[in-house]
């Protein structure tokens, strides 16, 4: 994860913990990519606490180079070989994804695995409330969204030759398990909620198992919209993409709806029908509408386990700023953000053990 989307807000000088070596790259890249001419020039992406990524300009066209960063890693993070994989695969559905053309899994290229894939020239915008766009647009960006992960979430994983991506049963169990480890080996403070639902949430699973392509962490930040159509052309940052249940993955989309602007630029709170955005419920009618379903069991359960994950991933994220490896010096302003979410997610499990 997360925020890797922010590579795309502008580019920088390559930071230097995250130089390389450009000619070795280039002499690389012009025996694996057809037609690539030099000479290159490399720049940063701003932004991005995972995976850092870089802009690579030649006299042609542009790219984008997508590497794990340097340093102590956890286990199973920073899988850009995963991402691509995904991505190529992908390139055969209706599902907007950019163009791949390389994996390097040679370390001494650049010093760390990196893949490079299509620059697209589009907006990416942050809050979901989309100022400064039309009703009109703000219709077409989230109309748009809903059908890409609809479309996602329907592709044939086995027909693309991802049936090995991930284990096809128990995804909750799996991730609820992997989050939890991953929240201990970061973990720098002790936060109530956050024990209460490691506790809590492997015991109550919904029943019933489905799997899809998941994408793990489709957020609005995470697309590329069309500059003309304001419609999704790309989906980005996919490390988190595996086999899974497809209700997990929407719903994590759908904590836009739960969540306040400051605490993880969400829309709770804001008037939905004056902006023309959808509610919660007309955006998860939308969804069941492309998907065939009469509706979703056990939102309030989906809804705790996606607030738990994202407290871990973000927590995930202060322990490398601990540890020296986040490639974003703001990175450390998530931490504030982790025990509020926390308790957001153990409030939405009372609700269930309540019965309210």
């Amino acid at each position: 994860m997360s925020d890797d989307s922010a590579q795309f807000s502008g580019t920088m000088e390559v930071r230097e913990r995250h130089k390389f070596d450009v000619a070795a790259l280039e002499s690389y890249l012009k025996k694996n990519i057809v037609g690539f001419t030099g000479p290159l020039k490399v720049s940063q992406f701003k932004g991005g606490q995972s995976n850092p990524s870089y802009m690579l300009e030649t006299p042609d066209r542009r790219y984008v180079l997508r590497r794990k960063p340097p340093g102590k890693l956890l286990p199973s993070a920073h899988a850009v070989d995963r991402e691509y994989r995904v991505l190529t695969a992908l390139a055969k559905t209706d599902v907007p994804v950019p163009k791949t053309y390389c994996l390097c899994e040679d370390e001494s290229v650049i010093g760390t695995m990196f893949y490079v894939m299509d620059f697209l020239n589009g907006d990416i915008e942050w809050d979901p409330s989309l100022p400064g766009y039309s009703k009109a647009n703000r219709v077409a960006v989230f109309d748009s969204m809903n059908a890409a992960m609809a479309a996602l979430h329907q592709v044939d994983y086995k027909a693309v030759g991802l049936e090995s991506f991930g284990k096809p049963t128990d995804y909750l169990a799996r991730q609820i398990s992997r989050w939890t480890k991953q929240y201990r080996a970061s973990e720098t403070e002790s936060i109530e909620a956050m024990d209460n639902l490691m506790a809590w949430l492997p015991d109550n699973i919904p029943p019933g198992d489905e799997t899809a392509i998941v994408h793990g962490d489709y957020r609005l930040d995470n697309t590329v919209l069309d500059k003309t159509s304001h419609r999704v052309m790309g989906i980005l940052d996919w490390e988190l993409a595996t086999l899974g249940h497809p209700i997990a993955d929407f719903s994590y989309h759908c904590m836009t709806w739960r969540l306040e602007p400051e605490l993880f630029r969400g829309l709770n709170g804001l008037d939905l029908r004056a902006l023309g955005i959808p509610t919660e419920e007309q955006y998860v009618q939308a969804y069941c509408e492309r998907t065939g379903r009469d509706g979703i069991e056990h939102w309030d359960f989906y809804a705790a386990y996606n607030m738990f994950r994202l407290a871990a991933i973000l927590q995930g994220i202060v322990g490398r700023v601990k540890d020296g490896t986040a490639s974003n010096k703001n990175a450390a302003d998530v931490a504030v953000r982790v025990k509020p979410l926390a308790l957001r997610g153990w409030e939405q499990a009372e609700k269930i053990i309540k019965g309210v």
